[in-house]
C-alpha cells in the first residue's frame, strides 16, 4: 500500500529526530534541502543563516540520545505542507520547532526551520 502525504512528510521529519538522536549531522541532512535556512533566538541572540549553521552546532553539540519527539501538527496544501514539531530533552534542552516543507521530484524536504527554546515541558497549543 502507498504512503500517505502525511506519512511521507512524517518519514522526513524522521531522519531529522534520528540524526538528533545519533548525533549524526549526516543522518539529519537528509531531511532537509540543500539550500534551507534556520531562524530562532538563543536568549537574546538571533541564530539565524543556511541550515548548515544547525548541522555544525548539532556536531559539537553531540548525541541526544533521550530527546522525545511529538510531531502535533502537519497541514498539506498540495506540494507545500507545514509541520510543528515538539522535542523535550535535546540534551537537556525543549524546543518547539515549525518547517515548511516542500514536495521536490517526488519528495518532501524540509526548505526552513524556525524554533523556540521552551523553558518548561509545557507546550502551548495557543497562537
Amino acid at each position: 500500500m502507498p504512503m500517505t502525504e502525511k506519512e511521507a512528510i512524517a518519514r522526513t521529519v524522521q531522519h531529522y529526530v534520528d540524526g538528533a538522536r545519533s548525533g549524526s549531522s549526516t543522518e539529519m541532512r537528509r531531511a532537509f534541502h540543500e539550500d534551507a535556512t534556520i531562524f530562532g533566538y538563543e536568549g537574546d541572540s538571533l541564530f539565524a543563516g543556511p541550515i548548515q549553521r544547525l548541522f555544525d552546532w548539532h556536531d559539537q553539540n553531540g548525541a541526544a540520545v533521550d530527546i522525545r519527539a511529538d510531531i502535533v501538527n502537519v497541514d498539506i496544501a498540495t506540494t507545500i505542507a507545514t509541520v510543528r514539531l515538539e522535542l523535550d530533552n535535546w540534551t537537556g534542552t525543549n524546543y518547539t520547532d515549525l518547517f515548511t516543507l516542500l514536495k521536490i521530484d517526488g519528495r518532501w524536504k524540509i526548505m526552513n526551520k524556525v524554533f523556540h527554546i521552551r523553558t518548561s515541558g509545557a507546550v502551548s497549543a495557543a497562537g
